[in-house]
């Protein structure tokens, strides 16, 4: 059995944290394959080693004196490897990434740094080979992954490593110019890392034990989701839902490889397992809820519209030459409702309704402001009957006003849609009647 196993920056902010990990890896000996992210935060108002890095290049760029920074940095790892009681050094490679500051080799470089010094440590600490992620994970010129090269470069190089750590968050185009996923990146590594092996288990350790319910700034101590499908969880991370980075997805989706969410600080619990498909009945109805504040919504309005061919495309033509991407639109006999962010929409409010009445010639067209949209997600709502009764049942007795509703064919999700006020009573109100009572 061959395990992919990914640590966050809170896992590995200092030492304490870094012997966690390890007695964690050296429990299961299938945990073969490590990608470490850089050093988080080791208590509140402390700054990540990233930032730190992009803080010092950012200097370096300027032509200042970065040495102050640099030794910060320094001692962040330095205060680790004491901790660890390792015999490690890393001045060849700090000198090395000062060079290559003073050259301005790029603020991706700079950042992709912490990985790389904290994946030297793990490998040290572990007896691990270090398999630096700029030979193995390709970009292209542009910056976007090359997938089919990337797997090819990592199934070659780790089919020959017993145990192997493979740093987070970077990888580098042909030239050997690094370049890095976007922030919270190091969870695509590890699902590329996975796919590559062909890994029976792709375990992603972190702050937290799994996937919630729903925000736990909003519900005190949701229910941890035992089991969710990708595409429940796209749903949710679509909907400002954030615990893996959404990309992480694909490469192990597409070999059918699980994600096992799991707490650090806590690795007897069994945390969040993400799966293809399961016949395992969820726990409840619903398997999250996840939602944005932000929106606004153009209500476009013209008797026997529904009859007019091309309608729907003319009124969206009119967004997308606007440069305006939309989230939901929901449309009746002669109505037809655009639901889009209300920060990209201000400035070229006016620009929009102009270009709709030239396109269709409406009969009335409204705007409504501060909106939120609400996904209450879940594979239970296909056997269960009366979902969004009790939806609206929840959200009238926490006298919520529903401004929209609007059901997927897949019938995987509801969104709805309430004003920015009512977003937190609207989800407590959710959460509410699918887990506290469970009618």
């Amino acid at each position: 059995m061959k395990k992919v196993v990914k640590f966050g920056g809170s896992s590995l902010a200092n030492a304490q944290q870094f012997r966690k990990v390890g007695e964690i890896i050296r429990s299961d000996e299938s945990r073969r394959f490590v990608v470490p992210s850089a050093p988080g935060k080791r208590f509140d108002g402390d700054t990540k080693v990233t930032d730190m890095l992009y803080s010092c290049y950012q200097c370096a760029a300027r032509g200042e004196d970065f040495s102050n920074q640099m030794k910060a940095i320094k001692e962040r790892y330095y205060e680790i490897i004491r901790g660890l009681n390792l015999e490690l050094s890393l001045e060849e490679e700090f000198a090395r990434i000062e060079a290559d500051f003073k050259a301005q080799a790029g603020t991706e470089y700079a950042a992709s740094r912490g990985e790389f010094l904290n994946g030297k440590i793990m490998s040290a600490y572990l007896g691990y080979e270090f398999v630096d992620a700029a030979s193995v994970i390709r970009f292209d010129k542009n910056g976007n992954l090359e997938s089919e090269i990337t797997n090819r470069l990592l199934s070659k190089k780790l089919s020959r490593c017993e145990n192997a750590v493979i740093p987070g968050f970077y990888g580098a185009s042909e030239d050997g110019m690094v370049r890095t996923f976007s922030r919270g990146g190091s969870d695509v590594t590890g699902s590329l890392v996975a796919k590559a092996i062909r890994a029976d288990m792709y375990e992603n350790w972190t702050d937290v034990s799994g996937f919630l319910v729903t925000d736990p700034r909003i519900v005190e101590n949701p229910q941890v989701i035992e089991t969710i499908t990708y595409r429940e969880l796209r749903e949710l991370s679509y909907m400002g839902a954030t615990v893996l980075h959404e990309d992480a997805i694909f490469p192990v989706r597409d070999d059918g490889i699980p994600i096992n969410i799991r707490n650090t600080n806590r690795p007897q619990d069994q945390g969040t397992l993400i799966v293809e498909s399961t016949c395992k009945k969820p726990k409840f109805t619903i398997t999250g809820i996840a939602g944005k504040k932000g929106f606004c919504s153009i209500n476009i309005e013209k008797s026997m519209m529904n009859s007019e061919v091309g309608f729907g495309r003319k009124v969206l033509q009119v967004f997308e030459d606007q440069g305006i991407s939309f989230e939901h639109m929901p449309s009746g006999i002669d109505t037809m409702t655009v639901y889009v962010h209300q920060s990209e929409f201000e400035e070229k409010e006016q620009q929009v309704i102009a270009g709709i009445h030239r396109a269709v010639q409406p009969d009335f067209v409204e705007m409504e402001s501060d909106l939120a949209l609400i996904a209450v997600v879940g594979r239970g709502m296909k056997s269960n009957r009366g979902t969004a009764g009790r939806i609206f049942s929840a959200l009238a007795h926490a006298n919520v006003n529903v401004k929209m509703i609007d059901q997927g064919s897949s019938e995987l999700n509801i969104i709805i849609g309430v004003e920015n006020r009512d977003f937190e009573a609207a989800v407590r109100a959710i959460y509410d009647i699918f887990v506290l009572t469970q009618i």
